[in-house]
């Protein structure tokens, strides 16, 4: 009897890693485009905001560019009538988007690193010097990349030459470690001023996302150095290369909506030093109290040349975090959540008036 395989058109005869290639890109496309919608009303107050900050930008950027790239490549990578020979001159489009993508989505991690550690300069340097490493090492790598030989109908996938082109993954992921390894460091340094619970420390500060990216990547880097393909038409190698991408940037996307407050300089960090209120980038209320003796006229007022001043932490829901969307992201169920200043303590000017008429009586 006939192999049943034997009669099927190449386009459906796939060997087992091409096939789950295949069924791991339909899985890729179905998030990023669930992305998209589910972010749309975020997206849109977000939008509305005055101010345009970097990292705004790249939040509008890169939701539209995710889908947008994954999409082109899908059709490359589906469809049953696209040649090996047109594939010959299409490969490179993948790894060339999706570089451009990465160093967007690592950028964000740098400004936002850079805004919870209150500007730092040596912090600003180590991920600003991970960053350029990535850039370099991923434009080199895209050289020594090539088209997948496989048959006619089986779509078209890039694959790297040779095994130290992982370097282009693993740039990327070097960076997204340091950011969870200086996020994390961040949010156990805020519980000597404020403690709470270390599942609220992790929503409060993002660490799931920061955790997720990390995770993601990671996973990418075991099928790029330790699975070994079975020849130079297995694309196992680059089989989570399209999800690593689409839930990297969905995670820095939620990055960027989880920053409370402002997203002017990479926003301000949950937890800040109520002592130097200054340096937080914070602003302040300024209440004046008054105390009459006796409201007898005429009345000799007598004012404190310099006020007493006090900087006092505010409070927040359930004393956890002081905020009016706790536990949500920045673009708050109100429009205009960005035009709310942070918080960062209440100024409190005492201004004491004393009847001296009325104490000779």
């Amino acid at each position: 009897m006939a192999d049943p395989t034997s009669i099927l058109p190449d386009s459906l005869n796939l060997p087992p890693h091409l096939s789950a290639h295949k069924y791991f890109f339909v899985c890729t496309l179905t998030v990023a485009a669930w992305d998209t919608l589910v972010l749309s009303p975020r997206a849109w107050r977000l939008f509305r905001t005055k101010e345009w900050p970097m990292l705004k930008i790249l939040f509008h950027i890169l939701r539209f560019y995710m889908p947008i790239e994954f999409t082109v490549v899908g059709v490359a990578f589906f469809d049953t009538k696209w040649s090996q020979a047109a594939c010959s001159h299409f490969y490179l489009f993948e790894p060339i988007c999706t570089a451009i993508l990465l160093a967007m989505c690592s950028a964000v991690h740098v400004i936002r690193i850079h805004a919870i550690y209150e500007k730092s300069r040596a912090v600003l340097s180590l991920m600003g010097g991970l960053l350029a490493i990535q850039i370099v090492a991923t434009a080199v790598a895209c050289g020594f990349f090539r088209s997948t030989p496989l048959k006619e109908g089986q779509g078209c996938i890039a694959s790297p030459k040779h095994n130290w082109v992982g370097i282009y993954w693993l740039s990327a992921t070097l960076l997204y470690t340091v950011s969870l390894a200086l996020a994390i460091n961040r949010s156990v340094q805020s519980l000597q001023l404020k403690p709470i619970s270390y599942w609220k420390l992790m929503l409060r500060d993002g660490l799931n996302l920061y955790g997720s990216i990390w995770l993601v990547n990671m996973v990418n880097m075991l099928f790029w150095f330790i699975i070994t393909p079975t020849g130079p038409e297995d694309p196992i190698r680059t089989i989570v290369t399209s999800m690593a991408a689409v839930l990297t940037t969905s995670m820095s996307l939620r990055i960027i909506l989880s920053v409370r407050g402002s997203l002017v300089q990479g926003g301000s960090f949950a937890v800040t030093s109520a002592s130097n209120p200054s340096r937080s980038g914070g602003t302040t209320h300024v209440i004046s109290a008054s105390r009459r003796d006796a409201p007898t006229n005429p009345v000799i007022s007598f004012s404190q040349p310099a006020p007493v001043t006090y900087a006092l932490p505010l409070e927040g829901k359930e004393g956890d975090w002081a905020n009016e969307y706790d536990g949500k992201s920045s673009v708050g169920d109100k429009d205009g959540a960005f035009d709310r200043p942070h918080d960062a303590g209440v100024k409190i000017t005492v201004n004491t008036e004393t009847d001296y008429g009325f104490q000779g009586r």
